[in-house]
């Protein structure tokens, strides 16, 4: 259509200015609706415009991609369950770096081929051959080794918080002087390539990108996965910014770098809540600093008080403010919507309730709020912790429902601890404190908690769901 044609420049700035606006919708959750559909709609122009601009399409190819990527998409999106939320996340930014790749060799074989024939017939037949600049070569070698090494390195973050016996973290002296080899060799050889368009260069590189990529995520505790898997979204943006310059395709570099910067900024706010550098994030877990399990070997057994569900019940239904902290459990155990009841039956009695998120709750980012959006839990109940610490103190009860570091007072009173000085909910502070966990085993992050241990908690053992369901019988009368 030659109107789109004529146009695509303003088709793509009216693209480019609804991602703006999806990206300020999904800054909050009362926007985030809007937002979404403001991406979506960009999303389609963007589509629809390159399809109808692009010289000689092959257009069953295309629409057989678009058909599959569809039908695979819808049909884990409506299965998903939230628990495997965050590695499906991480394996959506394996395939954007994939995508980078692969479109950068088919860019260079196809303007080595071109090369080939003779100009004057290119030109007799419509095709407009131009030699492959420098600038063009310096943005394939920059999409294509960031691409494969956003590829590799998700792959294995999806591998790692799916619990894949192949995603085995890596650790010893060895792993930093081979990271280090394995970099500079890379860019050695991109370097090369780029200077001079060899094409083992470029191979080489783009090999030993994909091995970095793995190596480079595999020392990387478990613990530090959030921030991986945001700081792995904002390279899947990037890789896709420099695809666009190579495609000279302005929604593409538009859209790109809207994610890359993003998703750097999310990793930034996140190392500030861990009181971490993105540098000791990346690089530190090859001396084995972010994935400590602790020996309790030589150690005196550490007394803890439990109790049941009904005990629980009774304890909340009297107290005047009650605030909830939901973890990984809460998803583990898909308790959201039982704890969404379990809060309104408690407002109902005349208690004071509120949720307290961290902001690294959970294995990715923001997976706690979704969970609560899920079950429509008011967006004004829910805090996030520079909001809600400093009312610990007053508050009768908290119920911790499988949250681990990031309630762990060894943060702020243990120099010898390894997430010592990590910002923290001050749960330890309330005056009575419930933790709904399966068993005393650590968490995610292999750290043993501090809080369980204190002489105001009383832990609850079994299933999340489970034992929220039996708490609100117990109010309800129902649990005796």
């Amino acid at each position: 259509m030659d109107f789109i044609r004529d146009y695509a420049d303003w088709f793509y700035l009216i693209g480019a200015v609804l991602f703006i606006l999806t990206l300020r919708g999904l800054s909050g959750p009362k926007t985030a609706i809007a937002g979404n559909r403001y991406g979506m709609i960009a999303m389609a122009i963007a589509v629809l415009t390159t399809f109808f601009v692009a010289e000689n399409p092959v257009v069953w190819m295309i629409v057989g991609a678009m058909v599959l990527g569809a039908i695979v998409g819808i049909a884990r999106a409506r299965t998903v369950p939230m628990t495997q939320m965050p590695e499906t996340v991480a394996l959506m930014h394996s395939l954007v770096g994939l995508a980078a790749v692969l479109i950068a060799v088919a860019a260079i074989i196809h303007n080595n081929e071109l090369a080939k024939l003779d100009i004057g017939l290119l030109q007799a037949n419509g095709v407009n051959f131009h030699e492959m600049s420098k600038v063009h070569l310096f943005e394939l070698f920059v999409g294509c080794f960031v691409g494969a090494i956003t590829f590799t390195a998700s792959v294995f973050a999806y591998g790692k918080l799916a619990a894949k016996k192949w995603a085995k973290t890596i650790s010893g002296t060895w792993v930093k002087p081979v990271q280090a080899l394995i970099f500079i060799t890379m860019f050695a050889a991109g370097i090369h390539f780029f200077l001079t368009g060899n094409m083992t260069s470029f191979w080489a590189m783009t090999g030993l990108a994909l091995v970095f990529g793995w190596v480079w995520i595999a020392p990387v505790g478990g613990g530090d996965m959030p921030v991986v898997v945001s700081l792995l979204n904002s390279f899947s943006g990037w890789a896709a910014a420099g695809i666009g310059f190579t495609l000279e395709n302005n929604m593409l570099i538009v859209a790109g770098s809207l994610v890359g910067s993003s998703g750097a900024i999310l990793s930034y706010i996140m190392c500030k809540a861990m009181n971490r550098s993105i540098i000791n994030v990346l690089f530190g877990g090859a001396m084995g600093g972010t994935a400590v399990v602790v020996d309790t070997g030589d150690k005196a057994p550490r007394n803890h008080r439990s109790g049941s569900a009904d005990d629980a019940g009774f304890l909340m239904s009297n107290a005047d403010s009650v605030v909830i902290v939901p973890g990984y459990g809460m998803a583990q155990g898909r308790a959201q919507n039982a704890v969404k009841e379990l809060a309104n039956l408690l407002k109902e009695q005349g208690v004071t309730v509120r949720f307290a998120i961290h902001p690294v709750a959970g294995r990715m980012p923001g997976h706690m709020n979704v969970l609560l959006a899920e079950a429509d839990v008011p967006y004004e109940d829910i805090l996030e912790m520079d909001e809600i610490n400093s009312d610990f103190p007053a508050t009768d009860v908290v119920l911790v429902i499988g949250a681990n570091d990031v309630v762990n007072p060894a943060a702020k009173d243990d120099p010898s601890s390894p997430i010592y000085g990590m910002p923290i909910l001050e749960a330890h502070k309330a005056r009575t404190i419930m933790v709904i966990k399966r068993s005393m085993a650590t968490g995610y992050a292999g750290l043993d908690n501090d809080l369980f241990y204190n002489d105001k908690t009383m832990m609850i053992f079994g299933d999340a769901k489970k034992v929220v369901e039996d708490m609100t019988k117990a109010i309800n009368g129902n649990g005796h």
